[in-house]
């Protein structure tokens, strides 16, 4: 079999880590950043478990109000989401969970993967993922969209690759599935 390549999206509120999610995966080490107006596009090799190594086309889109409306061009035929939260800003947990479930439920995404990473555990005021989760309302997202909470420190990386392997054992198994309705 030939090299697959995924594209993925990475959204979530402004300030959130997604940019230090990108380059963390990208380069291994933590890269300094500033606020995204626009996007940033990396082409990022990723090495999983069983000795894989997975080509991912990363789309860091910005947060900003006024950019979420371009979140629908970029999620577009993507084969999974990534979707940072800022695991200590309680007061915009609400906006993020209105945002998530605004993207997860477009029509052109139903059935999408989804990992929303819980950034910046390693801050002391840092809400764990049950809360997060409740916060976020991930039950209500609905059998059609698979997703997995994963607590993360981007600018160490604990947890981002355990988060990665989980998005892409979800878009292999939402392929099969695509591949064997093909099949009928």
């Amino acid at each position: 079999m030939g090299k697959i390549s995924f594209h993925i999206a990475i959204l979530g509120l402004d300030s959130a880590g997604k940019t230090t999610v990108l380059y963390r995966l990208q380069f291994n080490e933590f890269v300094n950043t500033v606020p995204t107006k626009g996007f940033n596009a990396e082409k990022v090799r990723v090495s999983l478990s069983g000795h894989r190594t997975v080509t991912y086309h990363l789309w860091d889109v910005g947060g900003q109000e006024k950019l979420r409306p371009l979140w629908k061009s970029y999620t577009r035929c993507t084969d999974g989401i990534i979707f940072v939260v800022d695991s200590v800003d309680s007061e915009r947990m609400e906006e993020a969970k209105t945002e998530l479930h605004k993207i997860a439920k477009t029509s052109e995404n139903q059935g999408v993967p989804l990992l929303v990473v819980a950034n910046k555990q390693d801050l002391r005021h840092a809400m764990g993922a049950e809360e997060i989760e409740k916060l976020l309302a991930l039950k209500e997202l609905g059998p059609a969209t698979p997703w997995h909470l994963q607590p993360t420190c981007a600018i160490i990386g604990d947890g981002l690759r355990e988060g990665i392997e989980r998005l892409h054992d979800m878009i292999q198994k939402r392929r099969k599935a695509i591949r064997q309705q093909k099949k009928r």
